[in-house]
């Protein structure tokens, strides 16, 4: 229902979602980690990368997700990097709230992008980002910092992993200091595809 609050991200067979250094983001390993993402129609074409690409099911994922997600959150970290390398039409086309100590204007982007730099907690970003978000859900953009805030505060309802056949051996791990006494997943869906393997599960209390 819409008022979700949901995340979704590629994660390696070994449980990374990021190179440990923001520098190697786009590089080899991260790229690997994203392949199955960089094959379909609809990311190609939200990011201007060309045309062509693949439709299926993994496509109508991608499409989906975006459909869904009336505002985003990230942190400071994956902003960061992500202001050095989008281009000036951001893939998101929503407002997006980035939990910082920075204080700063809002950075209005092309296509319907608008960075807002919240100062005080995740609470405050994700209050603001559902009243962005009207009748759609809220997307946990990043990074894995930030995913497990929102996880150990309670206020994750679901989440999408494109587990992709890749191995890291070292990075950023998605559940790096999850409390996971509190919390306990349900698995809702695990459907395959040809270069992944698409896990949601519902968080709920134990």
């Amino acid at each position: 229902m819409p008022g979700t609050v949901f995340f979704s991200v590629s994660m390696s067979l070994d449980g990374f979602i990021a190179p440990e250094s923001s520098e190697e983001l786009m590089g080899q390993q991260w790229m690997e980690l994203q392949q199955w993402a960089f094959r379909q129609r609809f990311f190609r074409e939200n990011l201007k990368l060309g045309k062509g690409g693949e439709e299926g099911r993994d496509n109508d994922i991608a499409q989906e997700t975006f459909e869904r997600t009336g505002a985003s959150v990230m942190g400071k970290r994956i902003f960061d990097a992500g202001e050095r390398m989008w281009p000036e039409e951001p893939p998101f086309h929503t407002p997006v709230f980035v939990v910082t100590h920075e204080e700063r204007d809002p950075w209005e982007r092309q296509g319907g992008t608008t960075f807002h730099f919240v100062n005080d907690g995740i609470h405050s970003a994700l209050d603001r980002a559902r009243e962005a978000a009207g009748n759609r859900d809220v997307r946990i953009a990043g990074g894995g910092e930030t995913i497990v805030q929102y996880l150990n505060a309670g206020l994750v309802n679901e989440f999408h992993i494109a587990l992709s056949p890749v191995l890291f051996g070292s990075g950023v791990r998605l559940f790096e200091g999850i409390d996971a006494a509190r919390w306990a997943l349900d698995l809702v869906d695990a459907e395959p595809s040809p270069h992944t393997t698409h896990l949601r599960y519902a968080v709920r209390a134990r």
